[in-house]
């Protein structure tokens, strides 16, 4: 392919410009994003921007400069990047200081209830509302169920998430209108690359129609009849009403991003993880042995009949299980960290190197580079399910040319645009795999690889290229 590399003003990196006007190297960027950059850096070293989609992004490959980009928070800032590509995603008006002072803020703040105490609370009714799904659904499996493991993770997943965090609905067919909510919102997801791209909605089929649908299920009418919701939700509902200016449809189109993003990469998470465990029995066996061995501690029993009740302390030791949960995230997260500049400014970076940015330039770390790094981690294709593990504790130090990496598992982004929720959804997924690894037998049904899916390359978790089939029993 052809590419041109123009110097430019003194101190600005190299620029890759691609052959395209407009476009630039955005068609070989969303192709596979993470060869493109490695063979970027192999021939202009480890700073260089990218024209892509009428967007210069500089791009920072050094683990060891992270720090410089992350804490440069002033001048290299994140929210206004995200809340212009949310309110566009999500079709609620852009959160501007004049319309509606100190609304960012306030929902900011709010992350409070996903921290500390309040954090307890809402995982203990994740956890109870967990156990109830999976009685409900898998109870009769006296002998083996097969059923599609991604259609499995993503059914139990959202339910229980979206009980927890909104509420049971009453009718009697409970089930059936979360079920109806859960199918509009996979046919959503399947779009949200598209419009995170920039792409008009118009252009994306039946997707302007689901979401006006999905956004109907949020309007105040609807979510006062649901019951037992969360106080992080109650919150942003007394916070939304203080503001005139935002409409009945605005409101309800804010919640409705709130579910998105506390279930659009914890589901496919989840996937991976359980994926990864049933392809090593040597993995299934330390986790299920780890999860066994503290129910016996604690006298609890095993079985969907039983409640089990898990202190964050208890769900903290489980070391086996975070550890493999963590080398999933390693292998299927694909996040970019984005910043733009505020100003025309020189970033300074380790060893006197400087960078010359411009006022809207982007600057990007892609993490996934440093998770499949062979320096940093030993065969990083291959799962390993006790990685994270040292001496039988968690093992937090990695090292890349003999030097000890301060940001080394980066799944749920960094500094200030590291996702508030990343704790209820580690705990989220820990339970998911408990209950499942205590209650059942568990294995895969057929015999093939499943791959990631680039299509969302840069945007977060990756999901899978295809479905596959397990099988579960009661565990007698």
């Amino acid at each position: 392919f052809f590419f041109s590399v123009f110097n430019r003003k003194t101190g600005e990196p190299p620029l890759i410009n691609g052959w395209i006007p407009y476009l630039g190297k955005a068609l070989i960027f969303r192709k596979d994003a993470y060869k493109f950059l490695l063979d970027q850096q192999k021939k202009f070293g480890d700073i260089f921007t990218v024209h892509i989609a009428g967007r210069y992004i500089t791009f920072i490959m050094d683990p060891f400069q992270y720090v410089y980009v992350i804490r440069n928070s002033k001048q290299l800032e994140f929210h206004e990047f995200a809340n212009k590509m949310a309110s566009k995603t999500f079709d609620y008006p852009a959160l501007s200081k004049g319309k509606f002072p100190e609304l960012k803020e306030n929902l900011h703040r709010i992350y409070q209830y996903l921290q500390g105490k309040p954090l307890d609370i809402i995982s203990d009714h994740m956890m109870k509302n967990l156990q109830d799904i999976f009685e409900w659904k898998c109870s009769q499996a006296t002998d083996w169920e097969t059923e599609k493991m991604y259609k499995f993770c993503c059914s139990v997943m959202f339910e229980a998430s979206f009980v927890t965090l909104y509420g049971r609905v009453p009718a009697a067919d409970g089930h059936k209108v979360i079920s109806e909510i859960r199918d509009k919102f996979i046919k959503f997801d399947a779009s949200f690359p598209y419009l995170a791209a920039n792409i008009p909605i118009e252009l994306l089929g039946a997707t302007k129609k689901v979401r006006k649908e999905l956004i109907h299920h949020f309007l105040l009418q609807n979510m006062t009849k649901w019951l037992g919701g969360s106080k992080v939700v109650q919150a942003r509902q007394d916070i939304f009403e203080k503001y005139e200016l935002l409409g009945d449809y605005d409101k309800a189109a804010h919640h409705f991003a709130f579910l998105w993003a506390s279930v659009g990469n914890t589901i496919p998470a989840t996937f991976w993880a359980m994926y990864y465990l049933l392809r090593h029995p040597e993995a299934l066996a330390a986790v299920r042995d780890e999860i066994d061995h503290l129910l016996q501690s604690t006298g609890q029993k095993r079985g969907p009949t039983y409640n089990i009740h898990l202190t964050r302390e208890q769900l903290d030791n489980l070391v086996y299980l975070e550890s493999a949960l963590n080398e999933s995230l390693r292998m299927c997260s694909s996040s970019m960290n984005i910043r733009i500049s505020q100003e025309d400014f020189v970033l300074k970076l380790e060893g006197n190197q400087e960078v010359v940015l411009r006022k809207g330039d982007w600057i990007a770390l892609y993490p996934q580079i440093l998770h499949m790094d062979p320096e940093v981690y030993e065969d990083p294709k291959e799962y390993k399910f006790d990685r994270y593990i040292e001496n039988g504790k968690k093992k937090t130090t990695f090292y890349k040319a003999g030097r000890k990496l301060k940001y080394f598992l980066m799944p749920f982004g960094s500094g200030i645009s590291m996702c508030p929720g990343r704790f209820l959804a580690m705990n989220e997924m820990k339970m998911f795999l408990f209950i499942l690894l205590s209650h059942f037998d568990v294995e895969l049904a057929e015999n093939k690889a499943v791959r990631l899916d680039n299509s969302r390359m840069g945007l977060g978790i990756l999901l899978p290229d295809v479905d596959i089939a397990f099988r579960y029993k009661l565990r007698s």
